[in-house]
């Protein structure tokens, strides 16, 4: 298990106006996120578990899943978190046109705004899959793309205590953008673990600058 392939140390030659591979990394900040949430049974208790060690995090968020359980999505922009866009229905981006592209995107960014005010959300195409005739229109459109740094690797759904083993032998480092999901209990299982002892290695957990105000009425 690789928390860091050869493929996120790539993208990290691309331009930041192009694509976010990692966040600020000042004061010890690493950036937890999470995808495909939120869910009805396991993102409650992981934002009780954040709650309880002031970390903030950043929901790339499915449009169907947020039409199900708004109140989750409320809960996470009133404790402080940031909200994206990773597409309303998950679908294989590379199937689709760019016009199917961003009507899925679309359709997600009314429903976020409706939120948090805000517009043009941070965006992580479903899977990492990452199209550079999609960069080239979301840079002309002053949308931005984040993907990660550090993969935690729990949809391939190993033992927790494998992963922490991995997390204890390669810790993610100030500026990292840490990816994990939010469709099961593992995360919250394993952080239950690693954020005290991150924690008492000088590491802070504030959400992803998302770069963009909010909107005025």
């Amino acid at each position: 298990m690789n928390p860091r392939p050869r493929r996120l140390k790539l993208l990290r030659w691309l331009p930041r106006s192009l694509l976010i591979t990692h966040g600020p990394a000042a004061d010890g900040s690493v950036y937890l996120t999470f995808d495909d949430g939120p869910h009805p049974e396991f993102t409650g208790p992981l934002l009780d578990l954040l709650a309880a060690h002031d970390a903030k995090a950043t929901f790339f968020l499915v449009g169907d899943q947020i039409e199900r359980s708004r109140a989750l999505v409320e809960r996470m922009v009133a404790e402080g978190h940031q909200i994206g866009n990773h597409s309303f229905s998950h679908p294989r981006f590379g199937h689709l046109s760019m016009a199917e592209r961003m009507a899925e995107i679309n359709r997600v960014e009314r429903l976020l705004t409706a939120f948090d005010g805000r517009e043009n959300h941070l965006f992580r195409p479903p899977r990492g899959e990452l199209q550079l005739m999609s960069l080239l229109h979301f840079l002309r459109h002053g949308r931005k793309v984040a993907i990660w740094s550090y993969d935690s690797l729990d949809y391939s759904h190993p033992a927790p205590d494998e992963i922490v083993r991995l997390m204890r032998k390669d810790s993610p480092r100030p500026g990292d953008i840490v990816l994990m999901h939010d469709d099961g209990a593992l995360p919250s299982e394993v952080l239950r673990q690693m954020l005290p002892e991150w924690r008492a290695a000088g590491l802070r957990f504030p959400a992803l600058p998302s770069g963009t105000p909010v909107r005025k009425p």
